[in-house]
Formats: structure tokens, C-alpha cells, sequence
């Protein structure tokens, strides 16, 4: 075996030659990697979705993605289905091993307990400790090196990019420990970072690079550049080492000048004169095989050239190698990595999101709003550590509330914005921060109440605390500390005929904030309620954003915003009343009130994920009806749910058409089938009479027959209990609202649907009424 090099232990395969279920395409998995595949596949879901959907391409295309979401693992939907068929067939055949069957197989405890479900919880956390385990040692291999560089004329980014100057470059490093580093790893590596680059992509610039190794300068020791991976084997070979100023010797980490801005494989600047470099004679460091690299002191540029590496064809790239003075390098290599990966995305954050912070627009109790000079239309929201009652009155510091509000902003904002909801909320800056568009905000409270409580109580004597409202009972309140912000009649807003932004405050905007808060209060309860929480009320402010002169959601929603009752229950409520009924603020009380506002945080995250599941099967008669099934495919998407498009004729093959009915009923997804079938449709009725399940029928009509043709979906037999809808966006809406009884994010996205067909109505209402005037 080659010295430096890294052989990984490999437990060869049961199957016999010519005999196995499928090969594993591409490289062979690594333990780390079949422990992600596993620690996946123990899924209750995934489990349940397996049961009988082995050909199922769509399974095998979530555990790809659960691969790459939580454990940073690329491989395609093949190789997933390819390896968990081999997983499978080895552990039946180490099982027919009485003895001794783990002899047999690496992983055989572990399969067992998932195919058998016994014990698995607790094998499901020795798995992660096995995964998390193993990669530390690739992890301390790692380091991030911040390097101070001086502005030059040679280092600047393409025209037309977003990219703005920098003072600072983050360029990852990998010690040389002999590891093979795939093409697949290197682009899950740059995602790692916030580089986007597929495998293909990472494959083309490392041969580039290998075939560019003359023209690289490095510096002497361990480590490599993260796209220098020559022959796809990180060798320790070495060059000229560019200037370093006051760089210790053991800090001087290994850079290429050809890739230190990482977000972008830069072109060549078509304004410097191009010339051909060669070898130039100079300091040299041999390598371990008896080859040189050198690399010229000036600015060199390369010319396109074809050259053959390991018998491939690649095409030379234009590439500018700048010179850079390095001022300073600072390792991370020695960190815990949990501490490294918190810190790398905090830098990368702060470096794909820095912004130019100009003239503070406005201050309010809890937050300041700051204009974005190279971001005209988007401001800063930071959020302060103040609570406050009473306009004010009682006001105290309270550490850690500005990110714990932040966060609570953040995601329900999110929330609304994934259902269909417009607000002016664009991203999470920090911890402490959004960013969002500029507004001029509507100086009104809109208040919508569920359950009579608080100060309703007063100016309504008589009405019982608890009393339900049905429907939602609306008020509307003027900002105006000064007079303690006086409720106001719809009269008396349409009165005051505010114009903002260039937009009037008239009737078609003073009914699109009713309803907009009608809808947007049920959203939010519907998604409280999952949680076990009653959304009691809840106050929300409007404004006019300055670029689209559209109303939208704006200001920010967390727990100074509303009153929420766990189980119903007023003596449990977590929201800032607890702080409102403090008959004395204390270090204890205010701790109190801290915990209350950390629980909503934590639990408002739960609001974005659904317990429940469920999917679309489109059965059509033919391809023919391809095109009309996909729209159905389509509109289901856009409401969240996964649709399955098959074919199967009830006439032509009946048998198979309950075969794959069976198959959808086996693994204790919820579904609801929808029957496409021109002509006479069997299909539907058919479906309808042998499973328990919804049935739609949405036959595709034509224009000779379709008037004939409809009477087989419309008459059907006694006992079937099908439905027929001729449009597949109505199709897939009707599936959406079965699904919505049970799964809160669906639900919300049809309700956000319902509001802005209405709004759109209204607008185009209006237009057309000024048309006419």
C-alpha cells in the first residue's frame, strides 16, 4: 500500500456475484454514511412508507433529501433504494447464520431492530452517538482560516454579481490524512459553507485545478485547499509560499489565489493581456514524489489549453490568479466542533448578510427601524431587551428579550408567509433582527378577540369573562400613547382619510384589513391548537409598502402581541399579562415572565411542522391524460401535498388496478385517490366500491362526446360515494380540504387562498370603478 494513503475498513457483501439485488452506483458507502441511511430509514414515517412501496420512487427521494437536510449525506434516490434492497438481503442472509450473525454483518443489530421494531428507540440513539462519533475525527481535520487581506485591483468581483467587498476571507482547509475525498463530499462540503456547487461542478474545477497545479501557490504544511484536490487524493506536496505579513510560522495555513472567494468561480477579466506561464526559476520545495511547482512572483493569467489527465479531455479554464498580501491568519483547527460549526455559520450569516446600516427611521418601546442604504425598499427591525405595560407606565429591562421576540417574529411570520399571507417580512438577519420592507405604517391597532377577557370587560359590563365569540368579534384602536390609544369606529378611520405611501385609506382597504385580520387570527389559532393552546386574542398592525403600494402585515407578532391559554386554561397563560398583573416587579417575578416568553419561542417553532401526513394518487386510464393529471399534480404541490401519478385500466387490467389500490392502503398513509379516465369511466366507480378511502373523479372532457361522457362519473350504483369534479385545480382543492381536517399547514394555505381570491376581487372592483368614473 502507498505510504499516505487511507484504506476504510469494508465488510464485504453477502450477496453472491450475480446474484445481488443492486449494485451500488457511484462510490461505496462509507459506515458513517449507512448509519445516516439507517438513523433515516428508523423513521416511523419512512418505516410506514416502506412497508409497501419498495418501487415507490417518491420514498426513496424524501430519504435522499433527510439525508442531506439532517446528516449533510449526498446520494441520489437510486443509490438510497439501491442500498437499503442490500441491507436488507444481507441481514436475511447473516440471519439464516444462527450462530453468530453479526459475524456476518456490520450493521445487523441495527436492521433487526428497525425491520422487527423491537427496542429501537434505544438503538436509534446509539446510531446518532455512532454517527456523531465517527465524524469528529474528519471534523478536527478541518479548519477555517480568516484571513485580512489588502483591497486591490485584482480582486474584484464580476460585474453583475451581488457580492459585496470584503475585509475578510474565510477559506476552508482539510489536513492531509490521506482521505479520498469524493466529488459528492467536496460540493456537501461547500453547501456546508453556503456554496452551492453540484458534484458535477466541484468535478470540473478540481481537474481544472489539477491541470492548473503548475500555476498554484500554496503554503508548506498539512493542510490543503478545499477545491486543490489533485487526482482526487489530498498528496502533501508543496510551492512558493506567498507573502505572509507577520504570520507565525505554525499558523500559516494552505491557500489558492484562484479560489479564495469561494461564492463564485470568478471568469477571467477579458481587460488584462492574457500570456502564457511556464516554469520560472526561483525557490522550490520538492515533493514527495520528486516533483516540482513553482509559481511566478507577478500576476500571471492562464490561457486556454487542452491537456489529458488520467486519459480525461479537459478544457483548460481563463482563470486570473491575483497576488494577495496576507496580513494575518487565524486557525480554528483545535475547536470543539460543535463550537466551530455555531461560530462558521454565525460568520457566514454575518458575511452573506452584511448590511450597510444607515440613519435610524424610527424608535418605538420595543424596537428601532433602521433604513438599508444599499437596499432601497428594506429596512432593519432590531428588536430592544424592554418590556413594557400600559403605554409605557411600567417599564423595565429584561435580558434576552430582543432575540427571544426576534424569533418569535421570525417564524410566525414565516408561518403566514407559507400559507399565503402577505407581509413585509423578508428574512432573519440575527439573532436580534429582520429585515423587512419598507413600510408606512397605518397608525391602527386592529384587535380580534376569540374570548371576551381583559379590558373588553370594562368597556362591555355585563359580559362574563370566557364568553366565546362567534365569529370573531373585531376592534380598532388609534395609535396614541397621549390618549391611550382610543378605540375608533370603521367611521371614524374611513374619516380620517389617511393617505400613505401615495395610497388612500378608503373602503376597498379599510375591508381588506378586516378580513386580512379575520384570516390571519384563524391561521394562528388553528396553529396554536395543535399545541394545545387557545389563541384568547390577538392585535396586529398594517402598512403600505413604499415600492408596491400594497397593503400588507407589518410591524412584528410575538408574545406582546397576543394572550395565549394552554388548554384553555387562564391561570396557565404565557403571554405578557403575567407581566401586566405583577403587583411588584422583582429579580424572581421577572425571571417568571422570562420563562413564559423562552417557552412560546420554543413552542411557536412547533407551529411550522405537521404531525400529520397524507398524499394524492392520481390513477389515469392512459397516457393521454397525462397532461390533465399533471395539473392536479401540480396544484397539489402548491398546497403542500405529495401526489403519485399511475396508470392502470379498470376495464383492461382490473386486477392490477386493485393491486396498486392495495399498495396504498398498506403502509397507513391517509390518501386520497383521484380517477382520470376519458370515455367510459370505470375507474372511479370501480375504486370507490373497494376501499374505505376518498375517491374523486376528475374525467378530462372533449368537446365531441364529453357531454356523454360525463354520465359515467355522474351515475354510478348504490353504495359508491365517489365525487366528480371536472377542473383539477378544484380536483386538488377538495383533496386539500380532506387533508386539512387533520394537518394545520394545509388548512392554513387553503384559508390564505379563500382571502386572497377575495382581496382580488375587491381590488380589481375597485380599478374598475375608477375606470368608470
Amino acid at each position: 500500500m502507498e505510504v499516505g494513503t487511507h484504506t476504510r475498513g469494508v465488510y464485504t457483501s453477502l450477496v453472491p456475484e450475480g446474484g445481488q439485488p443492486g449494485v451500488e452506483e457511484s462510490r461505496h458507502w462509507t459506515d458513517v454514511e449507512v448509519l445516516a441511511l439507517l438513523c433515516v430509514w428508523a423513521d416511523q414515517r419512512v418505516r410506514d412508507s416502506l412497508k409497501s412501496t419498495l418501487h415507490n420512487k417518491y420514498i426513496f427521494q424524501e430519504i435522499s433529501s433527510k439525508l442531506e437536510r439532517t446528516f449533510g449525506v449526498v446520494r441520489n434516490w437510486k443509490q438510497c433504494r439501491t442500498k437499503y434492497k442490500n441491507l436488507k438481503y444481507d441481514y436475511k442472509v447473516a440471519k439464516s447464520n444462527t450462530s453468530s450473525p453479526g459475524k456476518y454483518m456490520k450493521f445487523f443489530h441495527e436492521v433487526e431492530a428497525i425491520l422487527l421494531d423491537r427496542g429501537l428507540d434505544e438503538v436509534l440513539l446509539g446510531m446518532k452517538k455512532k454517527f456523531y462519533d465517527k465524524e469528529k475525527p474528519t471534523a478536527a481535520l478541518e479548519s477555517e482560516v480568516v484571513i485580512e487581506i489588502d483591497h486591490c485591483d485584482l480582486f474584484i468581483p464580476p460585474t453583475g454579481t451581488d457580492l459585496p467587498p470584503v475585509d475578510h476571507l474565510n477559506v476552508v482547509t482539510m489536513s492531509d490524512a490521506g482521505r479520498n475525498w469524493s466529488d459528492h463530499e467536496i460540493s456537501n462540503r461547500l453547501m456546508q459553507q453556503g456554496i452551492e456547487r453540484d458534484w458535477k461542478q466541484c468535478h470540473t474545477k478540481a481537474m481544472g485545478s489539477s491541470v492548473e497545479s503548475g500555476q498554484i501557490a500554496m503554503l508548506e504544511g498539512d493542510t490543503y485547499a478545499a477545491m486543490d484536490l489533485e487526482d482526487r487524493n489530498c498528496r502533501s506536496e508543496s510551492v512558493s509560499p506567498i507573502h505572509l505579513g507577520g504570520t507565525p510560522q505554525e499558523d500559516q495555513g494552505l491557500i489558492t489565489g484562484r479560489s479564495l472567494y469561494l461564492g463564485q468561480w470568478y471568469p477571467p477579466d477579458p481587460f488584462l493581456e492574457q500570456t502564457e506561464s511556464g516554469p520560472t526559476h526561483g525557490d522550490t520545495l520538492s515533493t514527495g514524489k520528486g516533483r516540482k511547482r513553482k509559481a511566478d512572483d507577478a500576476a500571471s493569467h492562464l490561457t486556454p489549453v487542452k491537456k489529458i489527465v488520467e486519459n480525461v479531455n479537459i478544457k483548460q479554464e481563463e482563470t486570473h490568479i491575483p497576488i494577495i498580501e496576507v496580513h494575518s491568519v487565524c486557525s480554528l483547527a483545535n475547536q470543539d466542533p460543535e463550537t466551530k460549526f455555531c461560530s462558521s455559520s454565525k460568520r457566514n450569516m454575518a458575511s452573506k448578510q452584511e448590511l450597510n446600516i444607515g440613519k435610524k427611521l424610527n424608535e418605538g418601546k420595543t424596537k428601532q427601524i433602521f433604513e438599508i442604504v444599499d437596499q432601497p425598499g428594506l429596512v432593519l427591525v432590531q428588536s430592544k431587551d424592554q418590556i413594557t405595560a400600559g403605554n409605557a407606565v411600567r417599564k423595565d429591562q429584561m435580558e434576552g428579550k430582543a432575540a427571544i421576540a426576534n424569533k418569535t417574529t421570525s417564524c410566525v411570520f414565516g408561518l403566514l408567509q407559507e400559507s399565503g399571507i402577505k407581509t413585509a417580512f423578508v428574512r432573519q438577519h440575527s439573532d436580534t433582527a429582520f429585515v423587512g420592507a419598507h413600510c408606512e405604517m397605518i397608525p391602527i391597532e386592529w384587535v380580534c378577540r376569540r374570548v371576551a377577557t381583559g379590558s373588553f370587560l370594562k368597556r362591555n359590563p355585563g359580559v362574563k369573562e370566557g364568553y366565546r365569540f362567534s365569529p370573531l368579534k373585531m376592534e380598532i384602536f388609534f395609535k396614541d400613547d397621549a390618549n391611550n390609544d382610543p378605540q375608533w369606529s370603521e367611521e371614524q378611520l374611513l374619516e380620517a382619510k389617511f393617505c400613505l405611501a401615495g395610497l388612500a385609506i378608503g373602503r376597498c382597504e379599510v375591508d381588506i384589513m378586516n378580513r386580512s385580520t379575520v384570516a390571519i387570527f384563524e391561521i394562528l389559532e388553528k396553529a396554536w391548537a395543535t399545541q394545545n393552546c387557545t389563541l384568547v386574542d390577538m392585535k396586529i398592525e398594517f402598512g403600505v409598502n413604499i415600492k408596491t403600494q400594497e397593503i400588507v402585515l407589518a410591524d412584528v407578532i410575538d408574545n406582546d402581541s397576543w394572550r395565549l391559554w394552554p388548554a384553555g386554561d387562564r391561570s396557565q397563560q404565557k403571554d405578557k399579562q403575567v407581566y401586566r398583573d405583577l403587583k411588584e416587579v422583582t429579580p424572581e417575578a421577572m425571571q417568571m415572565v422570562k420563562r413564559n416568553f423562552e417557552w412560546v419561542s420554543e413552542r411557536v417553532k412547533l407551529l411550522l411542522e405537521s404531525k400529520s401526513s397524507g398524499r394524492v394518487v392520481v390513477l389515469m386510464g392512459s397516457t393521454s391524460d397525462l397532461a390533465h393529471s399533471e395539473k392536479i399534480k401540480k396544484a397539489c404541490t402548491s398546497y403542500g401535498i405529495p401526489c403519485v401519478l399511475r396508470v392502470t385500466s379498470a376495464h383492461k387490467g382490473p386486477d392490477e388496478t386493485l393491486r396498486i389500490k392495495a399498495e396504498y392502503e398498506g403502509d397507513g398513509i391517509p390518501t386520497v385517490f383521484v380517477a382520470v379516465a376519458g370515455r367510459s369511466n370505470g375507474l372511479g366507480p370501480v375504486m370507490s366500491g373497494n376501499t374505505a378511502y376518498p375517491v374523486i373523479n376528475c374525467p378530462p372532457i372533449t368537446p365531441d362526446w364529453g357531454s356523454q361522457d360525463v354520465w359515467s362519473s355522474l351515475r354510478l350504483p348504490s353504495g359508491l360515494g365517489c365525487s366528480t369534479i371536472l377542473s383539477p385545480d378544484a380536483a386538488a382543492q377538495f383533496a386539500a380540504q380532506i387533508f386539512g381536517l387533520t394537518n394545520h399547514l394545509v388548512w392554513c394555505k387553503l384559508r390564505a387562498s379563500m382571502l386572497n381570491t377575495w382581496v382580488g376581487l375587491k381590488v380589481a372592483d375597485k380599478k374598475l370603478q375608477a375606470c368608470t368614473l
